[in-house]
């Protein structure tokens, strides 16, 4: 084997290149709480009535009082100046206007969700320095929703995008039940969601003897096999693509010895069915529901959380594969490193308060280091459709500055990198990786 002098040679404009390539590839958004115009929406548009129960949110208005610039808001006008109940009795335009003002007109709005508003606008064609909000208001009422999410799908580079089905939110479990097509739209993906199951396994019951389950608090075999029922009736009505619960901080898993009620129907009930259907388990762990209860949405907390826990479950359950995001940047080293152990474990995203320029860089950056391309570096987590615009322009430029500095690493050291190299990485990191994880087969020693 001979032994080369000469280094490897660098794609012309190699930055550039990159960040064209991650602008031009498409996106499957593999977590959000967007819907399609099936579940209703409260502006109707161009093209019908406003449902007001509607769970597809879009417009200026949406946008403006997302529970992030919810919670900024009470920092520049303080609840004791400006009573919490006296903003929730405001209108929906009422309260962007107020958003609008502190926060864009007599603030500079540098904070990522201000910025994010304003990214928005200028890709949809606006100018945002344009401070009125009638002109935004009018356009958006003379759009038609349908064609709306092509548009906002087409500008974002987002070819699909993932839905949060909650079956215990009583709004959306019976549109669901009137319409079994409710989902039918190609353009959505749906995924079921049942926090109760896992962390208010009371109210989960309660619920479930309601719709027709032979279920008690009491976790017998047959309370545990009609939970198991539960799971297959919605996930063949909803046809999901994985399973979800979002954990508090103080989730923990022990193996068999954990008696809790959430960990007893986690571990005989919810992981058995979705081994037995072969689909992933999305975990979304690091929520303080609640910290302060007057912002409602917005005021929601975090803590650090239990990795270990997660690297049980990949071991005690090696038929289940796990998609696992974390809130608090202090887990981000250790959910990394037990990645590097469990294939049946997906990181993925920078979720909530991580999802920061700072903080996406230096999460994606430490991926990369210990994972290569193998991990999902980002969704969107968007409320209101046109927030994939701004989440995913940011975010790719992000991935694109990190995937070109780790190239040139690369090259320094003598390995070459070809256009081909970089397109078959960024469809990996933006599509593939998510694509491939969720249509794994079982593995033949499990079988």
């Amino acid at each position: 084997m001979s032994i080369s002098t000469v280094p490897a040679t660098t794609p012309a404009n190699l930055g550039q290149l990159v960040r064209d390539t991650l602008a031009s590839t498409p996106v499957w958004d593999l977590h959000t709480h967007l819907f399609s115009p099936a579940f209703g929406t409260p502006l109707a548009g161009s093209a019908g009535r406003a449902d007001p129960k509607g769970l597809m949110l879009w417009g200026i208005d949406e946008l403006l009082t997302y529970h992030y610039l919810v919670a900024e808001v009470f920092r520049v006008v303080p609840s004791r100046e400006f009573p919490y109940d006296d903003y929730w009795r405001m209108s929906l335009s009422e309260q962007a206007d107020h958003i609008w003002k502190h926060l864009f007109v007599e603030r500079t709005p540098v904070s990522e969700a201000c910025r994010g508003v304003i990214t928005t606008l200028a890709k949809l064609g606006f100018d945002p320095a344009e401070k009125d909000l009638a002109g935004y208001r009018e356009w958006f009422a003379e759009q038609d929703p349908d064609k709306h999410v092509d548009r906002v799908m087409e500008v974002a580079g987002v070819s699909q995008i993932t839905m949060t089905n909650d079956v215990f939110d009583d709004n959306e479990r019976e549109r669901w039940l009137a319409d079994p097509s409710v989902a039918s739209d190609s353009r959505f993906t749906p995924v079921l969601r049942f926090d109760p199951l896992v962390c208010d396994w009371k109210t989960a019951a309660a619920n479930l003897h309601d719709w027709d389950y032979s279920v008690d608090t009491e976790l017998t075999s047959n309370c545990l096999a009609e939970v198991r029922r539960f799971l297959d009736d919605w996930i063949e009505r909803s046809q999901a693509v994985y399973c979800a619960v979002s954990l508090p901080p103080s989730f923990h898993y022990g193996g068999a010895e954990e008696m809790s009620d959430g960990s007893v129907v986690f571990r005989e009930a919810v992981l058995p069915v979705l081994a037995e259907r072969n689909l992933p388990m999305a975990l979304m762990i690091g929520v303080t529901r609640g910290v302060n209860p007057r912002l409602r949405m917005a005021g929601d907390g975090m803590e650090k959380a239990d990795v270990t826990s997660v690297a049980r479950l990949c071991t005690d359950f090696p038929a289940n594969r796990f998609l696992v995001t974390m809130l608090s940047r202090e887990n981000q080293h250790e959910l990394c490193i037990a990645g590097r152990k469990f294939d049946n474990l997906m990181p993925f995203g920078c979720w909530w308060f991580v999802n920061n320029p700072s903080l996406i860089e230096e999460i994606t950056r430490m991926r990369m280091e210990l994972l290569g391309t193998s991990f999902i570096p980002q969704h969107s987590d968007a409320r209101v459709l046109e927030q994939i615009v701004y989440k995913w322009s940011h975010s790719r430029e992000i991935i694109a500055r990190v995937l070109t500095d780790k190239y040139t690493d690369l090259i320094a050291a003598g390995w070459p990198i070809s256009e081909d190299d970089i397109v078959r990485d960024a469809k990996l990191l933006l599509s593939d990786n998510f694509s491939n994880f969720i249509s794994q087969t079982r593995a033949p020693y499990l079988e």
